[in-house]
């Protein structure tokens, strides 16, 4: 089993470049279904997700070539509607190809989705709101079977919580639908507006890019289109929380920190100084690491994907911080592998009281999920000695190339095995 192998107490500094966004890319891909022909998606990140969507959009019929960075969509022969459980299972975010199928064919079967263990993600959202276009919803042998064999038709969706997965899927669901659909209490990441982006250069027709509310009048047809994927804010954030921790300077390029407007407050907070550029940020830190208390929300609040790095940048800080968890259930099992590391953490439902250590010691620990992962690997590269990181599967769902980048700052780190 492959393994990351971390040495602490060597400084970082330099330069370091995010690519496409994980949590964009896959729905882009998953966009390409809507229109018949090929699609041109740019940095998209060579990471296992984006093999596993290759994977799904490959057992419905689609061509997949990829040149590096750049991924070819040819969606003109769609054989399947249903997707194989065995990779939908793997990866949750698979679950954006039901709006478009059911869109562009009028049905779609698809398995339950998997992925990361971090508590109920529940996709009641995505399912309603289909409702509400039209299609009916039916459940056999764990797959989701959606029917609208006359087509979909445009309605008003409010949704019970500003969903990303449930936002997307209505989004492509829509463009193809009769008449006008409004998605209320919509989600507003970026990642949203980069969708957005995508399916306009297609034809669809959407206003709202970037607020709660989305307003899509439904056209007949869409084309293939080409279009380049945003800057991972989230890999930008962990590189960030890596300086942040060591003290940098710490140059991260390649996405718009107006994304990261939140972390980055809150890094100034805790006592770093943050250069903002133009698509970068420089962070360094002098003196000692300063409590601060965080709450995740949805955009533009501060996002639950940086909660477990921020938590382990706090596990250091000089007094008590309290992280609270609105958005997953069950987020804060990285606590208990960074408490094997020295950590003074306490849980309580979707609190944790974080009480400041002076250092951390390296030791076996495991990746409980992806980002809880990847902050395991920054507390070692702080920590005394030797830490070792099993189960990195998990980091190589959304990390391209992650110890390569961490071992060009400076930092003492193998990757062990294949």
């Amino acid at each position: 089993m492959p393994s990351i192998t971390v040495t602490g107490g060597r400084p970082l500094g330099g330069t370091v470049h995010v690519g496409g966004a994980k949590n964009s890319a896959l729905k882009l891909m998953a966009a390409a279904l809507l229109a018949s022909g090929e699609s041109v998606i740019h940095n998209v990140p060579e990471i296992s997700d984006v093999d596993l969507m290759a994977r799904v959009l490959e057992g419905l019929g689609a061509r997949i070539t990829r040149e590096g960075h750049t991924v070819r969509i040819d969606a003109s022969d769609i054989t399947s509607v249903e997707t194989p459980y065995e990779l939908v299972a793997q990866m949750r975010a698979s679950i954006v190809v039901l709006g478009p199928l059911v869109a562009r064919f009028g049905r779609a079967r698809v398995a339950m989705p998997g992925g990361c263990n971090i508590g109920s993600r529940k996709i009641d959202m995505h399912l309603h709101g289909l409702e509400h276009l039209g299609a009916e919803i039916a459940f056999e042998h764990g797959y989701i079977d959606a029917l609208a064999p006359g087509g979909l038709s445009g309605s008003q969706v409010i949704l019970d919580f500003p969903s990303v997965g449930a936002t997307e899927n209505l989004l492509m669901a829509s463009v193809l639908a009769r008449g006008t659909t409004v998605i209320d209490n919509a989600a507003r990441e970026p990642e949203i507006s980069d969708l957005v982006d995508m399916l306009i250069s297609m034809g669809a027709r959407i206003s709202g890019r970037g607020s709660s509310t989305l307003e899509i009048t439904g056209v007949d047809r869409l084309e293939p289109t080409e279009h380049t994927t945003i800057g991972d804010r989230i890999e930008a954030g962990t590189f960030l929380v890596a300086g942040a921790l060591a003290g940098g300077p710490v140059t991260v390029t390649g996405f718009d920190p107006a994304h990261l407007e939140m972390l980055i407050s809150k890094l100034r907070l805790a006592g770093c100084t943050l250069a903002i550029g133009n698509g970068e940020a420089t962070v360094t830190r002098a003196g000692a690491i300063r409590p601060v208390d965080v709450a995740t929300l949805p955009h533009p609040g501060f996002p639950t994907d940086m909660q477990a790095q921020f938590m382990g940048l706090m596990a250091l800080a000089e007094g008590d911080s309290v992280i609270t968890e609105n958005v997953f259930e069950s987020r804060f099992m990285f606590a208990d592998e960074i408490k094997r590391m020295g950590a003074d953490i306490e849980v309580e439902g979707h609190r944790a009281l974080i009480r400041g250590v002076t250092s951390l010691q390296g030791a076996p620990v495991v990746c409980p999920d992806l980002r809880g992962g990847a902050a395991l690997v920054l507390a070692g590269l702080v920590a005394e000695g030797e830490t070792v990181v099993t189960d990195i599967y998990h980091i190589m769902r959304g990390y391209e190339d992650f110890t390569g980048k961490l071992a060009a700052l400076g930092a003492d780190i193998r990757l062990v095995g294949e």
